[in-house]
């Protein structure tokens, strides 16, 4: 038993598929994934954004391959990159094909909208021969014309019952390799849809909330609807689906794990909103410290709490932490025990120095 059992969540268990050399399902961690919004022939364009990507967390990169130059642009991008791409691919079974022999690790379809058995048994093939996964797409966006005139509008019986037909499809002709969504921008749908779906199938699940918006109410959506997901144990791999820079759904996606528990990358800053008892300026202070200390790999949890009322008790709780003291004199502290202290102009300096000796440390380990 944990030491803190109300923090553990038993994760449902799946199978487990392989994306090139990421794990996903089983006992695999839970991966986070983007998608490059460059035109994919642009080639230099694609290659800077994957590795931006990368360089930011990004287990797997989906890159969309809507004609044959774009499909056929990825023997060049993967000879520069380090990630596994998924080929997104939505109606022509011919740029599925390609973009799998051109070395993409997965390919992002929706059998049902490819046409004939005979050109998805043609995907698969081609899937088969080049070592290549599949994610069953399903959208409440894009479902298929039969099932929006028997539920009469998107809903989750509708999306569950898309994916269970793609399962069948891609099962007759013993095709196991893949993992399945089923999303939708309205949380509730998607939650409905992806909890039933994982009552019936036991294939990995990828979690997201389509097309949630800019920033702030995109990552607040996906928030709450992967997140009540993940507390139950649902979910394998997740993308957040933002208007902005694909390299904040990273961050985005990374923060709801560190939140739950369920993966930890990098800084890890708890902190108050700051009020009068403040002792030194807070939110500047963390503004300050989350961008110098961005380039941190390692999970290394921090508190920055501006006053004594809550800060001993939440730096007992971390690796680092200061607590605001009166005239200039701040505690800092170590693995939960008061160390030393540091004056107001020193903060930013001091901390900064501490997390990359503590991140040293745990890369020599």
């Amino acid at each position: 038993m944990s030491i803190r059992p109300f923090r553990d969540i038993k994760r449902r268990k799946t199978k487990k598929i392989k994306v090139g050399n990421i794990e996903v399902g089983g006992d695999a961690p839970i991966s986070v994934q983007s998608m490059t919004n460059t035109l994919t022939t642009d080639v230099d364009g694609t290659i800077k954004q994957i590795n931006e990507l990368t360089e930011a967390g990004a287990d797997i990169v989906r890159v969309s391959c809507p004609d044959k130059d774009s499909s056929l642009s990825l023997k060049k991008i993967l000879k520069y990159i380090n990630v596994p791409i998924v080929a997104d691919i939505h109606f022509h079974y011919k740029r599925a094909i390609e973009a799998a022999i051109s070395g993409a690790q997965c390919l992002r379809i929706n059998p049902g909208n490819i046409g004939s058995k005979e050109r998805v048994r043609e995907i698969l093939k081609a899937a088969k021969d080049n070592d290549c996964s599949i994610r069953i797409g399903v959208n409440s966006g894009s479902l298929g014309r039969e099932l929006l005139e028997k539920y009469k509008e998107p809903c989750p019986e509708a999306l569950v019952e898309s994916a269970i037909n793609n399962i069948k499809l891609l099962e007759d002709e013993d095709f196991f390799n893949f993992k399945i969504s089923v999303k939708s921008s309205d949380v509730f749908l998607a939650t409905k849809a992806y909890r039933s779906l994982s009552s019936v199938c036991d294939y990995p699940l990828h979690l997201g909330i389509t097309e949630a918006g800019s920033l702030t109410p995109g990552s607040i959506k996906s928030s709450i609807g992967m997140g009540i997901l993940l507390m139950e144990g649902i979910g394998d791999t997740i993308r957040v689906s933002l208007s902005e820079n694909p390299v904040e759904e990273v961050k985005i996606g990374y923060e709801i794990l560190k939140s739950l528990n369920l993966r930890h990358r990098g800084i890890n800053i708890i902190s108050c909103p700051s009020c009068a008892r403040q002792a030194f300026p807070v939110i500047d202070t963390v503004k300050i410290l989350e961008k110098k200390l961005s380039h941190i790999k390692e999970p290394i949890t921090i508190s920055i709490i501006g006053c004594v009322v809550n800060g001993p008790g939440e730096a007992a709780q971390t690796q680092l932490g200061l607590t605001g003291g009166g005239q200039s004199n701040h505690m800092m502290y170590l693995s939960g025990l008061p160390h030393h202290k540091v004056a107001s102009d020193k903060i930013i300096e001091e901390v900064v120095s501490l997390v990359e000796k503590k991140s040293k440390e745990l890369r020599s380990n």
